[in-house]
């Protein structure tokens, strides 16, 4: 006799707040996951770059070397560098464990908004006001960059690179896809400014957010648009969104104080998680988990699908 398989549950969003970090670092621009997600970048506007522990929310160690405030970092994916940029117009490659400076890279001509390694850690891609992305070779000793992608007309807001291909937004309005290893250039026009873009995990489409309040999915390869989502307020900041670890949810910041979550295939609005009064800065989906970031002024919150159990933990000492 055969039983009915069991319906498959819905994915679960998070919505319970685990705990409230307060960085201490001014007003926090950018919240990022490491790789593997057990550790959180905090970008600060008093110039200092933090890591935490995600478990505990323990503050690990405070990157002090930019001029200015930063506004985006990544980690290596062995966690063993950091890199970070900042409206001093610089790009800092640390060393995670000593905190130190292993490089300062110097080129663009105004801040640089968005930083990101490749998969191997070997190139530094960093987009800026000045209308360029800039790829620099980390095992070079050249203060040069290796490639300067310079087509955009006007300043680059977001990028990301997943393998060979780079995804910039920019506020001339146009997403461009950069096929690296083809030497191909895809552009998709979007009439607003851009301010976040990303790639969906199975790699078919790409994720852009705009200054007309609207968040689209492209499919990648035809630039044919598969859903619209709306709701949110994004008039005057540069906010982030980006997708859930599985691409079941589209995810967005809002001035409003809450972050907006979207059914992807349907578009309906899923959720609408109030995490404070002031603009949700930036958020961060968790690479495995269903737990997300969330910065807000000068606090970092992270969230969870279900509630936190509370054990009897040592002191630290």
């Amino acid at each position: 006799m055969a039983f009915p398989e069991p319906r498959p549950q819905a994915p679960q969003l998070p919505q319970h707040l685990l705990r409230t970090i307060n960085c201490q670092q001014g007003a926090v621009r950018a919240v990022r996951f490491n790789g593997d997600g057990n550790y959180i970048l905090s970008c600060g506007s008093d110039k200092s770059l933090k890591l935490w522990s995600m478990i505990r929310g323990t503050l690990l160690k405070t990157y002090s070397g930019h001029g200015y405030e930063v506004l985006d970092a990544d980690s290596s994916f062995d966690n063993s560098q950091i890199c970070s940029c900042s409206s001093d117009k610089t790009v800092i490659l640390w060393d995670v464990a000593t905190g130190q400076v292993t490089r300062k890279l110097r080129g663009h001509a105004g801040k640089v908004n968005c930083v990101q390694f490749n998969e191997e850690a070997t190139v530094t891609l960093s987009g800026s006001i000045d209308g360029t992305v800039r790829c620099w070779d980390n095992r070079s000793r050249k203060s040069e960059p290796i490639q300067i992608l310079d087509e955009a007309r006007d300043g680059i807001s977001s990028l990301k690179v997943v393998q060979h291909e780079l995804l910039t937004g920019s506020v001339d309005g146009r997403v461009r896809r950069y096929d690296l290893r083809m030497g191909q250039l895809h552009v998709d026009f979007i009439d607003s400014p851009i301010t976040c873009v990303c790639f969906s995990q199975d790699g078919q489409c790409t994720l852009s957010s705009s200054l007309d309040s609207a968040v689209r999915l492209l499919d990648k390869s035809t630039g044919e648009m598969l859903g619209e989502y709306k709701g949110h307020k994004m008039k005057g900041y540069k906010l982030d969104c980006c997708l859930s670890n599985r691409d079941t949810h589209v995810l967005s910041c809002s001035e409003d104080g809450h972050v907006y979550c979207w059914d992807l295939v349907e578009g309906s609005l899923s959720l609408k998680l109030l995490v404070g009064t002031a603009v949700v800065q930036s958020l961060s989906f968790h690479p495995s988990e269903t737990r997300l970031l969330t910065a807000m002024e000068g606090r970092v919150q992270v969230w969870s699908a279900e509630p936190e159990e509370t054990e009897d933990e040592a002191p630290l000492l």
